[in-house]
């Protein structure tokens, strides 16, 4: 009789996903339904978050795969985890901005640029930008990112990987920003993180283009020169600031018409994006393949 298959190992608990593999080639991601603001996750969950993730990042790899190759081998029945190919991740993130908010505002208005790219004078928060930039950033275990410059990126990346994933990082951006504003959203910027396949190919990881990795604000009601409604965590962080904390563990608890509203918000944007109804998605998870 054959051994039978081994259970699989865990390996890493993130910030909203459990990491486990399943053999030297293959990983099993599983998003949790943990929120979190200011890189502390808070004690309340929101319900179906997890799904949400997944379910946007699975419609997303399918329809870039010929733009860069992704890790996603096959969606779970559950809709909240994903069999994945290992990479060898790249030691950044790169996130495409084509509007001026966050921490690129308040660069903006330090120094005139954000990192290390010039910006025109005069600009507001949330305007568009000329062009799309790209801005690093280190990945912290623990505490808050670190933007950094794109050549100390090329540096810490290698250059032709790096170079490899920006270019995939504007594509993605443009297809994604395209798509949205069809659907009357607009993407103001995203994160995306790479990995090196075994052929040493760039390739897409993580998540891709959803509300915890991206600003979508909608069209409708955008209006340069302040901070905009969104479909992101923006709500809870909100929240959050309203009570006085100070950013550092451990986070407030989210009362429930907090909760409500951004999960009502995280479905909104799942099912202005997909087009797919979110209970067609909890039936059936394959719908967004």
């Amino acid at each position: 009789m054959s051994d039978p298959t081994p259970a699989p190992t865990h390996l890493a608990s993130g910030k909203v996903r459990e990491i486990y593999a399943l053999d030297d080639d293959r990983l099993l991601l599983v998003a949790s339904d943990r929120i979190s603001t200011f890189d502390v996750i808070l004690p309340t969950p929101i319900p179906d978050k997890g799904r949400v993730l997944t379910g946007m990042s699975a419609f997303w790899f399918a329809r870039t795969r010929e733009i860069v190759p992704n890790h996603l081998l096959e969606l779970g029945d559950d809709g909240r985890s994903t069999v994945c190919r290992r990479l060898e991740m790249l030691p950044v993130e790169l996130v495409v901005r084509g509007y001026l908010s966050g921490s690129a505002w308040v660069d903006y208005q330090e120094v005139g640029a954000v990192c290390g790219h010039p910006l025109p004078p005069g600009l507001l928060e949330s305007d568009r930008l000329p062009e799309p930039i790209v801005t690093p950033a280190t990945k912290a275990e623990e505490g808050h990112d670190l933007n950094i410059t794109e050549a100390e990126a090329a540096e810490l990346c290698g250059v032709e990987p790096y170079v490899a994933a920006r270019e995939a990082a504007l594509a993605l951006y443009a297809f994604a920003a395209a798509h949205a504003e069809e659907r009357g959203i607009v993407l103001a910027d995203t994160k995306f993180e790479f990995g090196v396949d075994a052929d040493g190919v760039v390739t897409l990881g993580d998540e891709a283009l959803t509300p915890d990795s991206s600003r979508y604000w909608p069209a409708a009601e955008y209006r340069p020169g302040g901070p905009q409604p969104s479909f992101d965590k923006q709500y809870v962080r909100d929240f959050c600031l309203s009570t006085g904390w100070d950013r550092t563990y451990p986070g407030p608890a989210i009362p429930d018409d907090i909760v409500a509203g951004t999960r009502a918000r995280y479905v909104d944007a799942f099912e202005r994006i997909t087009g797919i109804p979110f209970d067609a998605y909890l039936s059936d998870p394959k719908v967004v393949l």
